[in-house]
């Protein structure tokens, strides 16, 4: 089973993603350039994300939709185990969002210009007044009633274990005392564990908890500390027993 579906990916799934990931690209590109930033900055990845997961005929189980209100406007906090989680996240979790991702995606040919013309948020680190740009952003963006998912790993695991939460989602949602939804994610790694080269995706369910709302207990670095820490312990929580527990990740 395992040729056959190899033998699948290269002839039939690849041409059929290739072309829905250049198609979604430029509708979420001229659309959000024409129109709203809002609707097709979302609904077209949306339905690419769950595309992806359809043609790869991979099982998607989500849990714990109801812990969040569709009128609230929440800070999304989740595991990076892979790229599938872009796929698990937009296609499913059933709220209208911004990304915050590293500022190199910019440069990918068509999704680095779709996603800035869709108003994702791309983190600059080369120095404080970067910083500080990428976070009024985000608030400008929170203000108007959006939701953001943020990975505060900034990494993609190498063993399937979490690594180190840093801080600046959290202080984000502590200045405008918003919510923080944690998030866990399983069964990525295992789809596309992170290797060099040509690579094959592997069959396996993935997994997503949505877990309650994590509200503000204060204001100022010992709320964020207080979120940041639950938040970390939450998400791990749900994750296979195997698969919890540190492990320093080297490109944090």
């Amino acid at each position: 089973m395992t040729i056959l579906y190899r033998i699948y990916q290269l002839f039939i799934a690849l041409p059929i993603l290739l072309v829905c990931t250049i198609l979604t690209c430029l509708i979420t590109f001229f659309g959000s350039w024409l129109g709203s930033a809002h609707f097709w900055g979302y609904y077209p990845g949306k339905i690419w994300s769950i595309i992806m997961c359809k043609v790869l005929f991979l099982p998607v189980r989500v849990k714990g939709r109801e812990n969040i209100d569709k009128k609230t406007s929440y800070v999304f906090v989740a595991n990076h185990q892979g790229s599938f989680d872009i796929f698990l996240v937009y296609g499913y979790i059933g709220r209208n969002f911004k990304w915050m991702m590293k500022k190199s995606l910019r440069k990918m040919p068509l999704l680095g210009k779709a996603c800035e013309e869709a108003r994702h948020i791309f983190v600059d680190k080369s120095g404080p007044k970067k910083i500080q740009e990428t976070y009024n952003k985000a608030r400008e963006i929170l203000k108007e009633g959006t939701s953001l998912v943020v990975f505060p790993e900034g990494a993609r695991t190498f063993t399937g274990h979490m690594g180190v939460f840093k801080r600046g989602a959290f202080q984000l949602a502590d200045e405008l005392q918003l919510p923080v939804v944690p998030v866990t994610i399983n069964g990525p790694f295992d789809v596309l564990p992170r290797t060099k080269g040509f690579f094959f995706i592997n069959y396996h369910p993935l997994e997503m908890t949505i877990h309650q709302p994590i509200m503000p207990k204060g204001k100022g670095p010992e709320n964020v500390k207080a979120v940041t820490e639950e938040a970390y312990q939450v998400v791990m929580s749900a994750l296979p027993a195997e698969r919890q527990g540190f492990i320093k990740n080297e490109d944090q």
